[in-house]
This record gives C-alpha cells, sequence and structure tokens, in this order.
C-alpha cells in the first residue's frame, strides 16, 4: 500500500508544487494550508510522513507539531524560510525528525523523504520480527529503570516516565550498547539518520534531557556517563 504524506504549507503555487512531485513519487498525498486545519487532517488520515512549514496562519509550525507529536510517531520533516539554529533547537525539543531550509531542491527534499520512510519501515519491521519473541526479552531492566520495547515506555521507580521520540529512542539505544563508548556522531547517524541535517549539539541536547529524568543526580551522572575526548557510555 503507497505510503500517505501529509503536506502543511500555506503557499499554494509551493503547496502544488510538493503534491505532484510527491504523487508522481507513487506516495499518496493529503494538504492543508493552516495549523489547525494540520491537526485535524493528521488526526483522520494517521499520516506516514509530515512535511511541515514553520510559518503557517492561526497556529505555526511549532505548535503543530508539539500537538501531533503528542498524539502520533509519525516522522516529521520542518520546512523553514529562516536558517536560525534557535528554531532547529525548539523544533528538535517538541519532536521534528528533520530539518529542510527554503529554498530547497526537489531532489534534496525526496532524499530527505525517502530516508525518513526507510527508518520507519526499518523500525517497524524489526518491532515486528520481535512480536514472537517471549515478553521478558523485550524488557531491558537496570535496577529501577525499566525499558519496555513491546509498549515503548520507560518506567523509572515504577513510575512511568513522558519522554519525547527521540529521548525514548536514543535510551533505547544506549541501553542496547550498554558499556560501550559511543561517539556524538555514531550516536547521531544511527539515532537520527545518516542525513540529519542537525549537528552533535543535537546528541548533548537529548542526553541532558534524559538525565534530569533517570539521574539521582544529573550533574554527576552515574547513568550515561560522559566519555572525555569520546562521547557517551551507558553504564545501566
Amino acid at each position: 500500500m503507497p505510503e500517505k504524506i501529509l503536506i502543511v504549507e500555506d503557499e499554494p503555487v509551493l503547496q502544488e508544487t510538493l503534491a505532484y512531485n510527491l504523487t508522481r513519487q507513487g506516495y499518496l498525498v493529503e494538504t492543508a494550508g493552516d495549523g489547525k486545519l494540520a491537526v485535524e487532517v493528521a488526526r483522520r488520515t494517521q499520516p506516514d510522513l509530515i512535511l511541515l512549514d514553520i510559518m503557517l496562519p492561526g497556529m505555526d509550525g511549532f505548535e503543530v507539531c508539539r500537538l501531533i507529536r503528542q498524539e502520533m510517531n509519525a516522522p516529521i520533516l520542518m520546512l523553514t524560510a529562516r536558517d536560525d539554529e534557535i528554531d532547529r533547537v525548539i523544533g528538535l525539543e517538541i519532536g521534528a525528525d528533520d530539518y529542510i531550509t527554503k529554498p530547497f531542491s526537489m531532489r534534496e527534499l525526496m532524499a530527505r523523504v525517502k530516508a525518513q520512510l526507510r527508518r520507519t519501515r526499518l523500525l517497524r519491521q524489526e518491532a515486528e520480527s520481535q512480536a514472537g519473541l517471549v515478553v521478558n526479552l523485550e524488557i531491558l531492566r537496570f535496577d529501577n529503570l525499566v525499558l519496555d520495547l513491546s509498549r515503548r515506555e520507560v518506567a523509572y521507580n515504577a513510575k512511568v516516565l513522558a519522554l519525547k521520540p527521540k529521548e525514548y529512542d536514543l535510551l533505547v539505544y544506549f541501553a542496547r550498547h550498554k558499556g560501550q563508548a559511543l561517539s556524538r556522531d555514531r550516536i547521531l547517524e544511527e539515532v537520527w539518520g545518516w542525513n540529519y541535517a542537525g549537528g552533535s549539539r543535537t546528541v548533548d541536547v537529548h542526553v541532558r534531557w534524559l538525565r534530569a529524568k533517570i539521574e539521582v543526580g544529573p550533574t554527576q551522572p552515574a547513568r550515561i556517563v560522559t566519555v572525555r575526548g569520546a562521547g557517551y557510555r551507558f553504564e545501566g
């Protein structure tokens, strides 16, 4: 079944151009020209990927991203006319998966769309391949920290944590590589994808958020430790 993409863009010419090119690539396309409609269409159609402009009438792309991310895990590729690091950090904080700055080439956009969808398919296939495993193999325990992979839940001191999608992905990645020194570049490539446009600061930001939630003393971490000159190591 063709994958479904939601385009949220208020500029008619760009919206039509994106829809035309994505349709030619075999995708099913839904469109919305403002933030409120975007949330409604996303809820109704459950897209596989969302192209989301930041500057939208009524409700901006940041708020749309925040609302959508509370309800679904579809990758969100944000479109922005401003090449501003603050915008990128804000987008990451609320759950965006990637950024592309206008003006962009259609070839670059298509490459990023395909990369995000490919990553989603691989994660889905991995989940399906593990569906037959016994339950205890889907639960990773580190004393008072428990990762339930089948439910995509993390509990700390028996309380379920509210983690952003990338926080969860990063923690699972750490847990699966317990005791290994992992460079920021490797983490960025394997958790965010090789074509992710952001820098290593993204990793540091997410590590800081995780430490605040799973460490007894976030300023003196014992679980996610910094390896000087290398990156991070998860001690469990």
